[in-house]
């Protein structure tokens, strides 16, 4: 059954079925905007909370940090965060899936719509003009063939009248003739209107208008159809991202289940236990004899009393009621920022200019800054009346045995750190004089000279200090747990040699117990963990890359931002896999997280 032989009649019907069918594709969309807008919002809320609670940076290296309490805590915080982008995902889904195919859809069904109720009308006007043809044929028809009854009766009652001439009696009948050729001639032309109106009736009825009513039919169909997909979607979006949030939710259980409540009471008593022996029974002392007995030995080479005790270890310093004075961990800056891109020829390389090696060379030495100890003095309260200063000394002999150990430990790794680049350093300056030595034309190998020197003062200055904590730190009851590695030194020819700690030419690395060099294998000028990206941004344009310490990237692209623009036109992005670089701040589109 089809529109064109049940409704053939129902014109009024049809046009305005057809517009409700579309209105209702309108409110459609509409309700899944609005649907989007409260996932973005609910995302949005989700990532500020989490944002909220995380840590802040530079305090990742807070005690708590390693209970596994906190790390679950902050676990969940990133499976919420994760948690979040499934929300986002599914409003962006949404919209381009549901909203915008609809929206275009629903433009195409009005055009299409329109035209067949234009061609309808144009149908309906023909008829209407052969039918207002029919009528004044049919008006003109019985109009004539009364005139021509009447001239006819005048004719009969002249030939009747005796008083009547001959010459009016042909007269009236050849005028009663002539109105009935004119009569008969209407009558022909109203037959044939009549037969055209009839033929264009049954065409208009059964032929034009039941295939503009199918067409319309076919539309609101295919309308019904593709509404019916989008109210599928509307669900299959969301079952998309149900096994991912659901990992979310895993994630955040396996979180509490990794809690070890054991484990947290052995982290807090490794970080925070004294080293120090307990002291002993106090003993009694009988002033009655006059005389001070002397001390006993038997108690593991405690004193008396708490007094005593705070005297004979004034060096250690006695912890039970007080705090622990904090040391700053002095950081290395951050990588040099790129510079601002030209207009005139496309954006630059943000890492070097005209001089790639030299320019490398500058921003390694950039990063390598000699540490100063700070040296700070805490006022202490003492169970004596008077104040007593205990100065922060660079061995932290003011520390109890077990965190003096720790300290000078992580001093240790990080001086390692330094050496490691500035050895880096070194062997990047040996490169580049051999290359300004074979070619004259890229560079002067005697401006190389101050850097060089500055170089070989640094690694010197590196040795020492790691000797000196070294010494400290097998005083102290420990051992290193670094490994040594190889240093470069140069000959009055700018070539480097590989030599071991003591000075002596080696064709490998040895170990030289008598200068302990050591390095951790960590990636070359990198933290040890990730930023957290602080937004994201789309690619207006594709960019080449092709500089050293840029990214590539396609028009559309999404990417992390990790480092906003500081004015030089460059922004830090990553990519899904890790890859990081720079790109410039005009091709895309940069939304920062609140």
């Amino acid at each position: 059954m089809d529109w064109g032989t049940e409704l053939w009649d129902q014109y009024d019907i049809i046009e305005k079925h057809t517009q409700s069918g579309l209105e209702l594709v309108e409110k459609y969309v509409k309700f899944v905007k609005e649907r989007t807008e409260i996932e973005q919002n609910y995302a949005k809320q989700l990532r500020n909370l989490s944002k909220k609670y995380n840590l802040k940076r530079g305090s990742k290296d807070e005690p708590e940090c390693r209970l596994s309490s906190y790390q679950s805590f902050l676990d969940i915080l990133n499976e919420m965060n994760d948690f979040a982008g499934q929300r986002e995902l599914i409003a962006e889904n949404m919209m381009m899936n549901i909203c915008i195919d609809l929206t275009k859809y629903l433009q195409e069904l009005k055009q299409e719509r329109k035209m067949y109720l234009m061609e309808a009308k144009k149908a309906q006007q023909s008829l209407e003009s052969t039918y207002k043809q029919l009528d004044s044929s049919k008006k003109r028809f019985e109009r004539e063939w009364r005139e021509a009854e009447r001239a006819a009766q005048y004719a009969e009652k002249t030939d009747q009248d005796i008083n009547a001439t001959k010459a009016d009696v042909e007269k009236a009948k050849q005028q009663a003739h002539m109105r009935a050729h004119v009569a008969e001639e209407c009558k022909n032309d109203y037959a044939s209107q009549l037969q055209k109106f009839n033929k264009e009736q049954s065409q208009f009825y059964f032929n034009d208008m039941p295939i503009i009513f199918n067409k319309l039919q076919d539309l609101d169909e295919r309308r019904v159809r593709k509404l019916a997909q989008g109210y599928i979607l509307f669900s299959d979006i969301e079952k998309h991202v149900m096994p991912i949030i659901g990992k979310c939710l895993e994630g955040m259980t396996k979180a509490g289940t990794n809690v070890n409540e054991k484990n947290d009471s052995m982290v807090v008593i490794e970080q925070n236990k004294s080293g120090f022996e307990r002291p002993g029974d106090v003993e009694f002392e009988d002033f009655s004899q006059g005389i001070n007995r002397a001390s006993s030995d038997s108690s593991l080479g405690t004193p008396k009393g708490p007094m005593d005790l705070l005297g004979k270890n004034r060096s250690k310093n006695f912890w039970l009621f007080s705090k622990k004075s904090k040391l700053s961990r002095p950081t290395l800056p951050p990588f040099s920022t790129p510079p601002a891109p030209s207009p005139a020829n496309g954006p630059p390389s943000p890492k070097f200019g005209r001089d790639p090696l030299s320019y490398c060379l500058k921003e390694i030495n950039k990063t390598v800054k000699p540490r100063i100890s700070s040296f700070r003095t805490l006022r202490r309260s003492r169970f004596t009346p008077e104040r007593i200063m205990t100065t922060v000394t660079e061995d932290f002999a003011h520390l109890p045995p077990e965190q003096r150990r720790k300290r000078l430990q992580q001093k240790l790794d990080e001086i390692c750190k330094e050496l490691q680049k500035e050895v880096d350093q070194s062997e990047a300056l040996g490169k580049m004089k051999d290359v300004y030595e074979k070619n004259p034309q890229m560079g002067d190998p005697a401006s190389l000279a101050s850097q060089i020197s500055q170089t070989s003062q640094n690694i010197e200055r590196l040795r020492g200090e790691l000797n000196k904590y070294e010494t400290w730190l097998s005083e102290a009851g420990g051992r290193g747990e670094t490994l040594r590695y190889k240093t470069h030194t140069f000959n009055n020819n700018g070539a480097h040699d590989v030599q071991s700690p003591d000075g002596a030419h080696s064709d490998e690395s040895t170990p030289d117990p008598s200068q302990a060099i050591y390095a951790e294998f960590d990636d070359d000028f990198e933290d040890d963990e990730l930023t957290a990206p602080i937004g994201n941004c789309t690619a207006m344009y594709n960019f080449p890359g092709a500089s050293e310490g840029t990214i590539s990237m396609q028009e559309g692209e999404v990417l992390a931002v990790v480092e906003e623009d500081k004015g030089d036109g460059w922004t830090r992005v990553r990519r899904n896999n890790g890859d990081e670089g720079y790109i410039p701040t005009s091709y895309v589109t940069i939304a920062i997280n609140k």
